[in-house]
């Protein structure tokens, strides 16, 4: 096995049918597993090996699956407590009708970048969203613009699966790829205020009957002071490393402890002083529920990066870039982007990415923490295009039309665009 190494062909095939599997609707696991089988015999592996690459290649996302999985205590309690929604609705109210869109926006990034996914976060802020627009005048293409960008924003800086599988990608912190995040998504939300701000008049506007959705009972959810708990507790223990490394304090920079431990502990605190301590169980199941279906797709995800990196793709991508004459630099976004977009999902998209071109990105010269805030803002691009569920539930959640959703689309690139940009020049040309 050591010595066997699949050609080119071969893994760019099984990636192929992955993706077309995936459009046509079959699981994505599936299809992912179904692509890798292919991929792998077309490219010269008997049976006995394509088993060996996808085991190997699963076997390389396990560290990321156990992350993820830590993940869901956090999110369990922030979704299932309402501090959540919580937090969204004091946003809004603080900022008040005025500056609707960034209080919209705001509270979408914010909610997400304390671990929300971010469909969750579309669909908690969404309710507050409609009631809003009814009153403001606010079309749904705004308000869905607004919604998504802003969890665009916060995705990036988030401890959610796509975060995790960046750092883990490329053997780094998940505290440091998120602090990275943070001046890109900062670019990310403005551009969200500002175009949403210009297209706040076109579209469909939102019903009397479909604004009355936002009427929500607040009286059964945590007062703000404890529903911040469980995120301040996340942000400030992943970030006391960083922070002690960038301020040259030795005692900080010592402490290491890994998201695994630290994402449920903060989840079990936020818990704790919320008074909810008896729902422990409920939480976290729920939680754990919550990130099965990504779990399942990281571990397809892993079977197609262990074709990929059991080939010769890189080499031939490299040599490509070489010839071409374009910066090596741009591998990074690039790949983020396209896998990305071929599965509608940020998280897939950056555990293909830095599985199948992780090695090739490296060897262009480029850092490992430039590489992984790279490929993630370029995974925010286009991957919310309608083989995926983001798309369809965003939909669902503003009452949009499928032709309505796919407007969206392009304002939405935009936004990731952006922030890909951003990432792009700051760490792949300036730092």
């Amino acid at each position: 096995m050591e010595s066997l190494t699949i050609s080119w062909i071969g893994a760019l095939a099984g990636l192929a049918i992955a993706i077309i599997l995936i459009l046509r609707k079959l699981n994505p696991v599936y299809s992912l597993f179904l692509g890798a089988i292919v991929g792998a015999l077309i490219g010269g592996a008997n049976l006995d090996q394509t088993v060996n690459i996808l085991v190997n290649g699963t076997q390389s996302v396990m560290g990321t699956v156990l992350r993820v999985l830590a993940a869901g205590v956090l999110a369990g309690v922030m979704m299932e407590s309402g501090a959540a929604e919580t937090i969204a609705q004091a946003i809004v109210r603080k900022f008040g009708g005025s500056k609707a869109i960034l209080a919209l926006a705001l509270a979408t990034m914010i909610i997400t970048a304390v671990g929300v996914f971010i469909p969750v976060a579309v669909l908690i802020v969404a309710p507050i969203a409609l009631s809003v627009g009814n009153k403001m005048g606010i079309s749904k293409l705004a308000l869905i613009l607004a919604l998504s960008g802003g969890g665009k924003a916060g995705n990036v800086i988030s401890p959610n699966p796509n975060t995790i599988a960046a750092a883990r990608g490329f053997d780094l912190d998940l505290s440091s790829v998120m602090l990275a995040g943070v001046i890109p998504a900062i670019f990310g939300l403005i551009v969200t205020v500002i175009v949403t701000s210009m297209l706040k008049n076109k579209g469909v506007m939102v019903s009397d009957q479909e604004a009355e959705q936002g009427e929500v009972d607040t009286s059964k959810y945590p007062p703000l002071g404890k529903a911040i708990v469980a995120p301040l507790t996340a942000i400030i223990l992943l970030m006391i490393n960083p922070i002690g490394s960038i301020a040259g304090i030795e005692a900080l920079s010592a402490f290491k402890v890994d998201a695994m431990y630290i994402l449920p502990l903060a989840g079990i605190i936020g818990m704790l002083a919320m008074g909810q301590g008896r729902n422990i169980v409920k939480y976290t199941t729920s939680g754990l529920n919550k990130m099965t279906a990504t779990v399942l797709i990281l571990v397809g995800a892993g079977g197609i990066a262990g074709l990929i990196s059991a080939s010769n793709l890189s080499a031939q991508v490299v040599s490509l870039i070489e010839a071409s004459g374009v910066s090596g630099t741009f591998l990074a976004p690039i790949a983020g982007i396209l896998m990305a977009a071929a599965t509608a999902s940020t998280s897939t998209g950056v555990i293909l990415a830095t599985g199948s071109f992780g090695d090739a990105i490296l060897n262009m010269g480029t850092a490992p923490l430039a590489a992984a805030v790279m490929v993630h803002t370029g995974a925010t691009v286009i991957d919310s295009l309608p083989q995926g569920n983001y798309f369809h539930v965003t939909a669902d959640s503003m009452k949009m039309t499928i032709r309505q959703r796919m407007g969206v689309v392009p304002y939405e690139a935009i936004v990731g665009g952006t922030m890909a940009i951003i990432a792009t020049i700051l760490y792949g040309f300036i730092l």
